[in-house]
């Protein structure tokens, strides 16, 4: 890089001189053993279309060099720019580059469009968001977001306090790994410093904030051709008609019924193998293949079916539409309203919410919703019959509705379902909101005493098809446990209940013959691992407990993996977590998570353990932190952090 720092950067080229396109992923997980496992993508983009694929661990991560000082930091997207052009200059490269990824990497392949570096062409998106401020593992409506604590931001304690690969890097690399532990400060402490939107969030994000327009990075600076993918039963389903509407170059949206796993093993499926549908959409914009992308329906989404709940659902009903355009050319609004007038009461439980469990499925334990209905039992839940013709909902529902409260910190969670003939209840969506962040998020105010509110609550973005004879049930809560942190006090909720109205959007099927995908099954066994054992899960655990003396709730959960990596690498990690809250006391409630990672090398074996606390009073959040790192079983560094963080109208 120009401030001298090495980046590493594994590279996959088909046979031959070329030169090729090159498609560039970029992440912070290590490319030689905790996700060496994307090789085998990255082959199939070199065999199968024709690509240099160039896989780079970020600055401070993995193999390279420098300090890694937060997630999406400036200077990791000025490094990747220099990356870029690095590719486009080499002499087996044809000058055209392509990023993409999942989750982070599709987050920074959006933040790089966004920078416009001369040669890159085209991106793909996978389970990205657009801001990361209120759609991202930090916030939810103004919220901090209670058991992704116990998740990303513990194991990246960790993982950033693992060495380069030793057979890598060479002689030096116990120097680098010290100075990697002393320097790296746990990302979490500034996450949970920034409880409002401000430029923090905004540096990672699409979406317009508190950034003057002529420095807003938003969706009218992207030129390059993108395409998002996303998963209806993935946290960030919010970037995807809200993204794809605002683009103004070449674009597609294919969204499916995907929870953040890979297309081809989803739980749910139906599966999808997305290597031949990177290869059309690069091999298009890349290289000038004439495939048809550019005259295919730009819109593809799967419109879900009711489905009895489960938590690990294998498969989800439903069927593909492909369209013309978003917003649909035949779009309308349902609205349901509330018959009478009056008062409605929130019922006072502040534990509720835990049938929906994350509001980001993923894999194991990370499953999806349950039966709402006993939820439901402790909300206030309205009920309308579905219409007698059925209706098809696309895009993101909105609440209207009027308040009024008795306490200065409020949290209202709404969820949509379907409540199926036999009595179950599926959860279709949901919406959260912090009354303190009702006008806005950059400067929330405190709830008004006693004073009427007019309120609007986006749900998230969705598709679903109810059926006649179904009920479309709306539950609102004063909570959404264990995935919102909760309001410090109980207080009184009322409700105009003629104020209430529920706008679904909907649309009618298209004329457009359904998409057809490939089958991972039909591609044979090369979906796996690329590695020479596979990976093998131990039992994993999800659970709830309901300590009835004690006054808690408490959700756990445990799980971890063994793999093997390249360079002779064998790992082993180790997931724990537990969110609980008092069940009279909503101030006082917690989130502990556990993550270790070991590796194996001929030159050694290290590990790091890291272990996350935050506990809340009403007025402030106790953040303690424990980190400790060995090598061949002996100690190696050790660092502890404890902080007091004043929530500000949290």
């Amino acid at each position: 890089m120009e401030d001298g720092v090495h980046l590493a950067v594994s590279l996959v080229r088909p046979d031959g001189d070329g030169p090729w396109p090159v498609i560039l992923e970029a992440l912070p997980y290590r490319k030689d053993d905790l996700t060496v496992s994307y090789r085998g993508e990255y082959r199939r983009l070199a065999d199968e279309g024709g690509f240099a694929v160039a896989r780079v661990d970020v600055r401070g991560t993995g193999s390279s060099e420098g300090i890694a000082t937060d997630e999406y930091p400036p200077e990791e997207q000025t490094d990747l720019a220099e990356v870029i052009a690095w590719l486009a200059a080499q002499p087996w490269s044809n000058g055209n580059v392509g990023m993409y990824g999942t989750s982070y990497s599709g987050f920074n392949s959006l933040q790089l469009a966004a920078r416009r570096p001369p040669a890159l062409k085209a991106i793909c998106a996978i389970y990205a968001t657009d801001d990361c401020f209120t759609d991202d593992v930090h916030y939810v409506g103004g919220s901090l977001r209670a058991i992704d604590l116990v998740d990303y931001p513990t194991y990246m304690i960790a993982m950033n306090a693992l060495p380069p690969v030793p057979a890598l890097y060479g002689d030096g690399w116990r120097d680098v790994w010290r100075e990697r532990i002393e320097q790296t400060e746990p990302w979490v402490l500034a996450w949970l410093t920034e409880q409002v939107d401000s430029p923090y969030w905004r540096k990672g994000s699409l979406r317009a904030g508190t950034r003057p327009p002529e420095a807003d990075q938003g969706y009218d600076r992207i030129e390059a051709a993108t395409m998002i993918v996303a998963g209806w039963a993935d946290g960030y389903r919010n970037n995807t008609f809200r993204t794809f509407e605002r683009l103004t170059g070449p674009k597609r949206l294919l969204a499916g019924p995907w929870s953040h796993m890979s297309t081809a093993s989803s739980l749910p499926g139906p599966h999808l193998d997305l290597v031949p549908e990177l290869i059309a959409w690069f091999g298009h914009h890349l290289r000038g293949d004439e495939n048809g992308v550019d005259t295919a329906p730009p819109v593809q989404v799967y419109v879900r079916d009711a489905v009895p709940p489960e938590p690990d659902l294998a498969e989800h009903p439903g069927e593909w539409w492909a369209l013309p355009s978003w917003p649909p050319p035949r779009q309308a609004t349902a609205s349901f309203r509330v018959d009478g007038e009056g008062v409605l009461l929130v019922p006072e439980a502040h534990d509720v919410g835990e049938s929906a469990w994350n509001s980001c499925a993923g894999s194991l334990p990370w499953g999806q919703p349950t039966d709402q209905v006993a939820d439901e039992a402790r909300s206030l839940l309205l009920r309308w019959p579905a219409p007698a013709q059925g209706m098809d909902v696309l895009g993101q529902p909105r609440l209207h509705l009027r308040v009024r409260c008795d306490r200065p910190i409020v949290t209202l969670s709404v969820k949509l379902a379907d409540g199926l003939p036999g009595g179950s209840s599926a959860l279709v969506c949901r919406g959260f909101c912090n009354l303190t962040h009702r006008e806005s998020s950059v400067e929330p105010s405190e709830v008004p005493f006693g004073e009427w509110l007019d309120l609007a609550i986006d749900l998230d973005a969705t598709t679903w098809h109810f059926d006649p004879g179904h009920e479309v049930r709306l539950a609102i809560a004063r909570s959404d446990w264990p995935n919102a942190w909760p309001a410090p006090e109980v207080g009184v909720i009322e409700i105009d209940q003629a104020s209430i109205s529920l706008d679904l959007p909907i649309a009618e099927r298209p004329d457009l013959p359904y998409p057809r995908f490939t089958d991972p099954s039909e591609e044979g066994d090369n979906h796996g691992p690329d590695l020479d054992d596979e990976v093998e899960q131990p039992p994993v655990r999800w659970w709830i407990e309901h300590d009835v003396l004690g006054r808690r709730r408490t959700a756990r959960d445990d799980h971890g993996y063994r793999y093997s990596g390249r360079f002779g690498a064998h790992m082993y990690d180790t997931y724990t977590g537990a969110t609980d809250i008092s069940t009279v006391d909503p101030a006082d409630a917690g989130a502990v998570g556990t993550a270790r990672f070991e590796i194996t090398w001929p030159e050694a074996t290290v590990s790091a353990y890291a272990r996350l606390s935050v506990r809340s009073t009403a007025d402030e959040y106790e953040v303690e932190i424990d980190l400790d790192v060995e090598e061949n079983g002996t100690p190696f560094a050790r660092r502890r952090w404890h902080e007091l963080i004043p929530r500000h109208l949290q």
